[in-house]
């Protein structure tokens, strides 16, 4: 579970005016956790993994950042997460292969593969544990995306951002990052490039994660 640009890319859009409470859904290693963490210093930060030694990874990470104080590492899958807390700010890096070919590997078939009822759980519970200002954001293939963005509104959720990722301008967009929340507003719609050139990253890519990493 390596970083990927994926996690890095809804780590550094997703937003909230003033989160003091933050909700990473399937942390991996933790890196989106931490970099909310760095980005909103007054939230605190729980996150959930399914993988026993991915959770483990992610709480030794937490516990040497600067940010041990407000994060919290829960090795439990999210449909059995408990929490009192209603959450300002839920994102999540989600399984996105819905019944296709599963890995023969078992831990990247949890990490990388989900069904439809996934989805369903996701957005459900999801929208369960926001704050009634609070924002669920979710970086997903384009087609995938389209459906959660349909089904979201089962559950009172609402596109209000969607953010198109592409690898370069002469191809269309490979991933979007949905912003879904409880109120009814014109739908923003912005686009990311992530390279200009073969190894050139654009500007643009590179602004928005030069707090995180050291290379920009």
């Amino acid at each position: 579970m390596k970083i990927n640009t994926d996690g890095v890319l809804l780590a550094a859009i997703a937003h909230h005016a003033s989160p003091l409470t933050i909700l990473d859904i399937g942390t991996g290693t933790g890196v989106i956790a931490l970099m909310l963490a760095q980005r909103f210093p007054s939230a605190s930060v729980d996150a959930v993994e399914i993988d026993e030694s991915a959770a483990a990874a992610a709480k030794k990470n937490a516990a040497n950042s600067p940010f041990a104080d407000r994060t919290t590492v829960y090795d439990t899958p999210f449909e059995q997460f408990k929490s009192t807390v209603k959450y300002d700010l839920i994102v999540s890096n989600p399984p996105y292969f819905v019944n296709d070919l599963k890995s023969t590997e078992k831990r990247k078939e949890i990490a990388r593969h989900a069904d439809e009822d996934f989805f369903e759980m996701l957005l459900r519970k999801g929208a369960s544990c926001l704050s009634d200002s609070g924002a669920l954001w979710l970086i997903l293939p384009v087609k995938q995306a389209e459906k959660v963005v349909v089904n979201a509104v089962l559950y009172q959720l609402f596109p209000s951002k969607i953010v198109h990722i592409y690898s370069d301008a002469a191809k269309t967009s490979f991933r979007q990052i949905v912003c879904l929340d409880f109120m009814e507003s014109d739908l923003v719609e912005e686009h990311v490039y992530i390279y200009e050139a073969e190894g050139k990253y654009t500007d643009q890519y590179k602004h928005l994660l030069r707090d995180f990493f050291l290379a920009f």
